[in-house]
Protein backbone atom coordinates (compact mmCIF):
# COMPACT_ATOMS: atom_id res chain seq x y z
CA UNK A 1 0.00 0.00 0.00
CA UNK A 2 1.02 3.63 -0.42
CA UNK A 3 1.78 6.04 2.42
CA UNK A 4 3.08 9.57 2.99
CA UNK A 5 6.27 9.58 5.03
CA UNK A 6 8.32 12.46 6.38
CA UNK A 7 11.82 10.99 6.11
CA UNK A 8 13.37 14.01 7.81
CA UNK A 9 12.36 17.66 8.09
CA UNK A 10 11.33 19.09 4.70
CA UNK A 11 11.70 15.68 3.04
CA UNK A 12 8.30 14.19 2.13
CA UNK A 13 8.05 10.97 0.15
CA UNK A 14 5.30 8.70 -1.15
CA UNK A 15 6.40 5.22 -0.15
CA UNK A 16 5.30 1.62 -0.43
CA UNK A 17 4.77 -0.16 2.86
CA UNK A 18 3.28 -3.47 3.91
CA UNK A 19 -0.48 -3.52 4.38
CA UNK A 20 -1.17 -4.18 8.08
CA UNK A 21 -2.88 -7.32 9.29
CA UNK A 22 -5.20 -7.48 12.27
CA UNK A 23 -4.10 -9.36 15.36
CA UNK A 24 -5.27 -9.90 18.93
CA UNK A 25 -4.58 -6.29 19.92
CA UNK A 26 -5.07 -4.37 16.67
CA UNK A 27 -8.28 -6.17 15.84
CA UNK A 28 -9.96 -3.72 13.43
CA UNK A 29 -8.66 -3.01 9.93
CA UNK A 30 -9.68 0.39 8.60
CA UNK A 31 -9.43 1.57 5.00
CA UNK A 32 -8.59 5.28 5.27
CA UNK A 33 -10.90 7.58 3.29
CA UNK A 34 -9.75 11.02 4.42
CA UNK A 35 -7.14 12.59 6.69
CA UNK A 36 -6.69 16.20 7.70
CA UNK A 37 -3.60 18.39 7.63
CA UNK A 38 -3.13 19.92 11.07
CA UNK A 39 -0.72 22.59 12.23
CA UNK A 40 1.22 19.90 14.09
CA UNK A 41 1.57 17.90 10.85
CA UNK A 42 3.03 21.01 9.24
CA UNK A 43 5.34 21.37 12.23
CA UNK A 44 6.57 17.79 11.82
CA UNK A 45 7.12 18.35 8.10
CA UNK A 46 9.23 21.44 8.79
CA UNK A 47 11.04 20.01 11.83
CA UNK A 48 9.28 22.37 14.25
CA UNK A 49 7.44 19.80 16.37
CA UNK A 50 9.58 18.86 19.37
CA UNK A 51 7.56 15.70 20.05
CA UNK A 52 8.00 14.06 16.65
CA UNK A 53 10.38 11.28 15.71
CA UNK A 54 11.64 10.51 12.20
CA UNK A 55 11.12 8.91 9.77
CA UNK A 56 7.36 9.01 10.28
CA UNK A 57 4.12 8.35 8.44
CA UNK A 58 2.23 11.38 9.72
CA UNK A 59 -1.48 12.15 10.06
CA UNK A 60 -3.63 11.97 13.18
CA UNK A 61 -7.00 13.16 11.87
CA UNK A 62 -8.11 10.01 10.06
CA UNK A 63 -11.44 8.50 9.11
CA UNK A 64 -12.38 5.46 7.07
CA UNK A 65 -14.31 2.22 6.70
CA UNK A 66 -14.00 -0.96 8.72
CA UNK A 67 -13.03 -3.64 6.20
CA UNK A 68 -12.07 -6.50 8.52
CA UNK A 69 -12.62 -7.38 12.18
CA UNK A 70 -11.00 -9.91 14.47
CA UNK A 71 -12.49 -12.35 16.91
CA UNK A 72 -14.12 -10.75 19.92
CA UNK A 73 -14.93 -7.45 18.22
CA UNK A 74 -18.42 -6.46 19.35
CA UNK A 75 -18.78 -2.71 18.68
CA UNK A 76 -18.22 -2.70 14.92
CA UNK A 77 -19.00 -4.62 11.78
CA UNK A 78 -17.52 -4.53 8.29
CA UNK A 79 -18.76 -1.44 6.50
CA UNK A 80 -18.99 0.83 9.55
CA UNK A 81 -17.59 4.33 9.08
CA UNK A 82 -15.20 5.26 11.89
CA UNK A 83 -12.77 7.84 13.18
CA UNK A 84 -9.61 6.70 14.95
CA UNK A 85 -8.34 8.08 18.26
CA UNK A 86 -4.75 9.27 17.89
CA UNK A 87 -3.76 8.76 21.54
CA UNK A 88 -2.20 5.54 22.86
CA UNK A 89 -1.20 5.31 26.52
CA UNK A 90 0.33 2.85 28.98
CA UNK A 91 -2.62 2.88 31.40
CA UNK A 92 -0.61 2.66 34.62
CA UNK A 93 1.66 5.73 35.03
CA UNK A 94 0.73 8.66 37.31
CA UNK A 95 -1.01 10.60 34.53
CA UNK A 96 -2.99 7.56 33.41
CA UNK A 97 -4.00 6.74 36.99
CA UNK A 98 -5.23 10.33 37.31
CA UNK A 99 -7.42 9.90 34.24
CA UNK A 100 -5.17 11.91 31.92
CA UNK A 101 -3.84 9.42 29.35
CA UNK A 102 -3.33 12.26 26.86
CA UNK A 103 -0.17 13.13 28.82
CA UNK A 104 0.87 9.56 29.62
CA UNK A 105 4.54 9.22 30.58
CA UNK A 106 4.90 6.76 27.69
CA UNK A 107 2.53 8.61 25.35
CA UNK A 108 2.60 7.48 21.73
CA UNK A 109 0.55 9.54 19.32
CA UNK A 110 -0.33 8.13 15.95
CA UNK A 111 1.35 10.26 13.32
CA UNK A 112 3.88 11.69 15.78
CA UNK A 113 5.66 8.92 17.71
CA UNK A 114 4.21 5.97 15.77
CA UNK A 115 2.92 5.80 12.21
CA UNK A 116 -0.32 7.61 11.56
CA UNK A 117 -3.10 7.96 9.05
CA UNK A 118 -1.53 9.14 5.80
CA UNK A 119 -1.69 5.60 4.43
CA UNK A 120 -4.28 3.42 2.81
CA UNK A 121 -4.95 1.04 5.71
CA UNK A 122 -4.53 1.02 9.50
CA UNK A 123 -4.99 -1.80 12.01
CA UNK A 124 -6.07 -0.48 15.41
CA UNK A 125 -7.78 -1.70 18.60
CA UNK A 126 -11.57 -1.68 18.60
CA UNK A 127 -11.46 0.64 21.63
CA UNK A 128 -9.75 3.35 19.56
CA UNK A 129 -12.56 3.57 16.98
CA UNK A 130 -15.72 5.66 17.09
CA UNK A 131 -18.66 5.39 14.73
CA UNK A 132 -19.16 8.44 12.50
CA UNK A 133 -22.47 10.31 12.41
CA UNK A 134 -24.43 9.61 9.23
CA UNK A 135 -24.82 13.37 8.74
CA UNK A 136 -21.12 13.88 7.95
CA UNK A 137 -19.12 13.09 4.83
CA UNK A 138 -15.73 11.47 5.33
CA UNK A 139 -14.05 14.79 4.62
CA UNK A 140 -16.09 16.85 7.06
CA UNK A 141 -15.81 14.08 9.67
CA UNK A 142 -12.07 14.78 9.79
CA UNK A 143 -13.06 17.89 11.80
CA UNK A 144 -14.24 15.76 14.71
CA UNK A 145 -10.63 15.36 15.89
CA UNK A 146 -9.80 19.11 15.95
CA UNK A 147 -13.09 19.64 17.77
CA UNK A 148 -12.00 17.18 20.46
CA UNK A 149 -8.90 19.35 20.93
CA UNK A 150 -11.20 22.35 21.42
CA UNK A 151 -13.32 20.47 23.95
CA UNK A 152 -10.15 19.57 25.85
CA UNK A 153 -8.94 23.18 25.85
CA UNK A 154 -12.27 24.48 27.16
CA UNK A 155 -12.28 21.80 29.83
CA UNK A 156 -8.77 22.80 30.92
CA UNK A 157 -9.90 26.44 30.96
CA UNK A 158 -13.00 25.61 33.03
CA UNK A 159 -15.05 28.04 30.96
CA UNK A 160 -18.33 29.20 32.56
CA UNK A 161 -21.08 31.70 31.76
CA UNK A 162 -19.30 34.25 34.01
CA UNK A 163 -16.21 34.40 31.83
CA UNK A 164 -15.00 36.80 29.18
CA UNK A 165 -13.04 34.62 26.77
CA UNK A 166 -10.30 35.73 24.37
CA UNK A 167 -9.20 33.35 21.61
CA UNK A 168 -5.92 34.36 20.00
CA UNK A 169 -5.95 33.02 16.44
CA UNK A 170 -8.89 32.37 14.11
CA UNK A 171 -7.41 29.57 12.01
CA UNK A 172 -8.62 25.97 12.03
CA UNK A 173 -7.83 25.52 15.74
CA UNK A 174 -9.23 28.87 16.83
CA UNK A 175 -12.40 28.30 14.82
CA UNK A 176 -12.90 24.91 16.48
CA UNK A 177 -12.41 26.46 19.91
CA UNK A 178 -14.93 29.20 19.10
CA UNK A 179 -17.43 26.51 18.10
CA UNK A 180 -17.15 24.93 21.57
CA UNK A 181 -16.70 28.07 23.70
CA UNK A 182 -20.05 29.47 22.59
CA UNK A 183 -21.80 26.39 24.04
CA UNK A 184 -20.85 27.68 27.50
CA UNK A 185 -22.57 31.04 26.82
CA UNK A 186 -19.83 33.21 28.33
CA UNK A 187 -20.43 36.95 28.68
CA UNK A 188 -18.06 37.78 25.84
CA UNK A 189 -16.16 35.83 23.19
CA UNK A 190 -13.36 37.91 21.69
CA UNK A 191 -11.29 36.66 18.76
CA UNK A 192 -7.96 38.20 17.69
CA UNK A 193 -6.32 37.56 14.33
CA UNK A 194 -4.44 39.28 11.51
CA UNK A 195 -6.82 38.24 8.72
CA UNK A 196 -9.87 40.41 8.14
CA UNK A 197 -11.75 37.56 6.47
CA UNK A 198 -11.22 35.24 9.41
CA UNK A 199 -12.37 37.92 11.85
CA UNK A 200 -15.53 38.41 9.81
CA UNK A 201 -16.20 34.68 9.92
CA UNK A 202 -15.60 34.66 13.68
CA UNK A 203 -18.35 37.25 14.13
CA UNK A 204 -20.66 35.20 11.93
CA UNK A 205 -19.97 32.10 14.05
CA UNK A 206 -20.55 33.48 17.51
CA UNK A 207 -17.79 35.91 18.51
CA UNK A 208 -19.14 39.01 20.22
CA UNK A 209 -16.06 41.11 19.38
CA UNK A 210 -12.92 40.85 17.28
CA UNK A 211 -9.46 42.42 17.43
CA UNK A 212 -7.40 43.07 14.32
CA UNK A 213 -3.94 42.45 15.71
CA UNK A 214 -2.30 44.08 12.68
CA UNK A 215 -3.68 47.48 13.61
CA UNK A 216 -4.70 47.21 17.27
CA UNK A 217 -2.81 46.54 20.49
CA UNK A 218 -4.35 43.22 21.51
CA UNK A 219 -3.88 43.59 25.27
CA UNK A 220 -5.12 47.17 25.33
CA UNK A 221 -8.16 46.39 23.22
CA UNK A 222 -8.96 43.22 25.18
CA UNK A 223 -9.07 45.27 28.38
CA UNK A 224 -11.27 47.91 26.75
CA UNK A 225 -13.74 45.24 25.65
CA UNK A 226 -13.97 43.84 29.19
CA UNK A 227 -14.53 47.13 31.03
CA UNK A 228 -10.86 47.41 31.91
CA UNK A 229 -10.58 44.07 33.72
CA UNK A 230 -9.20 41.81 31.00
CA UNK A 231 -10.52 38.47 29.79
CA UNK A 232 -10.81 35.84 32.49
CA UNK A 233 -9.93 33.08 30.02
CA UNK A 234 -7.33 33.48 27.27
CA UNK A 235 -6.73 30.57 24.89
CA UNK A 236 -3.67 30.82 22.65
CA UNK A 237 -4.68 29.11 19.42
CA UNK A 238 -2.04 30.92 17.35
CA UNK A 239 1.08 29.81 19.22
CA UNK A 240 3.54 32.19 17.54
CA UNK A 241 6.60 33.81 19.04
CA UNK A 242 5.31 36.36 21.54
CA UNK A 243 1.77 35.03 21.77
CA UNK A 244 2.21 33.58 25.27
CA UNK A 245 3.33 36.90 26.73
CA UNK A 246 0.46 38.62 24.92
CA UNK A 247 -1.99 36.11 26.38
CA UNK A 248 -0.69 36.76 29.91
CA UNK A 249 -0.82 40.52 29.40
CA UNK A 250 -4.40 40.28 28.19
CA UNK A 251 -5.68 38.13 31.03
CA UNK A 252 -7.44 39.70 33.98
CA UNK A 253 -6.64 38.99 37.61
CA UNK A 254 -7.31 35.38 38.64
CA UNK A 255 -7.68 34.44 34.98
CA UNK A 256 -6.71 31.25 33.19
CA UNK A 257 -4.27 31.20 30.28
CA UNK A 258 -4.32 28.08 28.10
CA UNK A 259 -1.26 27.22 26.00
CA UNK A 260 -1.45 24.79 23.08
CA UNK A 261 1.77 25.31 21.14
CA UNK A 262 4.78 23.04 20.69
CA UNK A 263 7.41 25.60 19.79
CA UNK A 264 10.75 25.29 21.54
CA UNK A 265 12.38 28.55 20.47
CA UNK A 266 13.18 30.91 23.37
CA UNK A 267 10.53 33.55 23.94
CA UNK A 268 10.05 36.53 26.19
CA UNK A 269 8.09 36.12 29.42
CA UNK A 270 8.40 37.40 32.96
CA UNK A 271 7.11 36.14 36.27
CA UNK A 272 5.56 39.45 37.27
CA UNK A 273 2.83 39.28 34.62
CA UNK A 274 1.81 35.86 35.98
CA UNK A 275 2.39 36.30 39.71
CA UNK A 276 0.94 39.80 40.06
CA UNK A 277 -2.42 38.63 38.67
CA UNK A 278 -2.12 35.10 40.12
CA UNK A 279 -2.83 33.62 36.73
CA UNK A 280 -3.37 29.94 36.19
CA UNK A 281 -1.23 28.93 33.19
CA UNK A 282 -2.36 25.55 31.91
CA UNK A 283 -1.21 23.49 28.99
CA UNK A 284 -3.79 21.67 26.91
CA UNK A 285 -2.50 18.75 24.89
CA UNK A 286 -4.37 16.54 22.46
CA UNK A 287 -7.65 15.29 23.94
CA UNK A 288 -8.75 13.05 26.75
CA UNK A 289 -11.34 10.59 25.40
CA UNK A 290 -13.40 13.43 23.89
CA UNK A 291 -14.48 11.76 20.63
CA UNK A 292 -17.84 10.50 21.86
CA UNK A 293 -18.53 13.88 23.47
CA UNK A 294 -18.13 15.60 20.09
CA UNK A 295 -20.11 12.93 18.24
CA UNK A 296 -22.93 13.33 20.78
CA UNK A 297 -22.88 17.13 20.35
CA UNK A 298 -23.27 16.62 16.59
CA UNK A 299 -26.17 14.25 17.15
CA UNK A 300 -27.85 16.77 19.47
CA UNK A 301 -27.50 19.53 16.89
CA UNK A 302 -25.21 21.53 19.18
CA UNK A 303 -22.44 21.77 16.60
CA UNK A 304 -22.39 21.46 12.81
CA UNK A 305 -19.17 20.40 11.08
CA UNK A 306 -20.60 20.30 7.57
CA UNK A 307 -18.81 22.50 5.06
CA UNK A 308 -15.70 22.90 7.22
CA UNK A 309 -13.19 21.89 4.53
CA UNK A 310 -11.69 24.55 2.30
CA UNK A 311 -9.29 22.50 0.14
CA UNK A 312 -8.86 18.87 -0.92
CA UNK A 313 -5.86 17.01 -2.37
CA UNK A 314 -5.40 13.36 -3.30
CA UNK A 315 -3.08 11.86 -0.69
CA UNK A 316 -0.36 11.04 -3.24
CA UNK A 317 -0.30 14.78 -3.99
CA UNK A 318 0.57 15.52 -0.37
CA UNK A 319 3.64 17.54 -1.39
CA UNK A 320 1.39 19.90 -3.35
CA UNK A 321 -0.93 20.16 -0.35
CA UNK A 322 1.88 21.08 2.06
CA UNK A 323 3.38 23.52 -0.44
CA UNK A 324 0.00 25.19 -0.82
CA UNK A 325 -0.43 25.37 2.94
CA UNK A 326 2.94 27.12 3.17
CA UNK A 327 1.62 29.93 0.96
CA UNK A 328 -0.65 30.97 3.85
CA UNK A 329 -3.34 31.77 1.34
CA UNK A 330 -6.12 33.53 3.29
CA UNK A 331 -8.70 31.16 1.79
CA UNK A 332 -7.20 28.21 3.70
CA UNK A 333 -9.35 26.94 6.54
CA UNK A 334 -8.82 23.19 6.53
CA UNK A 335 -6.97 21.04 4.01
CA UNK A 336 -7.90 17.38 3.70
CA UNK A 337 -6.15 14.52 1.92
CA UNK A 338 -8.54 12.09 0.21
CA UNK A 339 -7.84 8.45 -0.61
CA UNK A 340 -10.37 7.78 -3.38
Amino acid sequence: MKAVKIVKPDDLKIIDMEKPAIDERDNVLVKIRAAGICGSDVGIYHGKNAAATYPRVIGHEMVGDVVEIGGGVTKFKVGDRVIIDQVTACGHCYACRKGRPNVCADLQVRGVHIDGGYREYMAVPESDCYRLPDSLSYEDAVMIEPTTIAVQACSRAQVTFEDDVLIIGAGALGSSILRIVRLYHPRKIIVADIEEGKLKEALEHGATDVIDSRTEDVAERAHQLTDGYGPTVVIDAACFKGSFLTACQCAGNAGRVITMGFGVDPDEINQFVITSKELDVRGSRLQNRRFQTVIDLIGQGQIDLNGSISHRFYFQDAQKAFDFNDTHDPSIRKIVLTFD
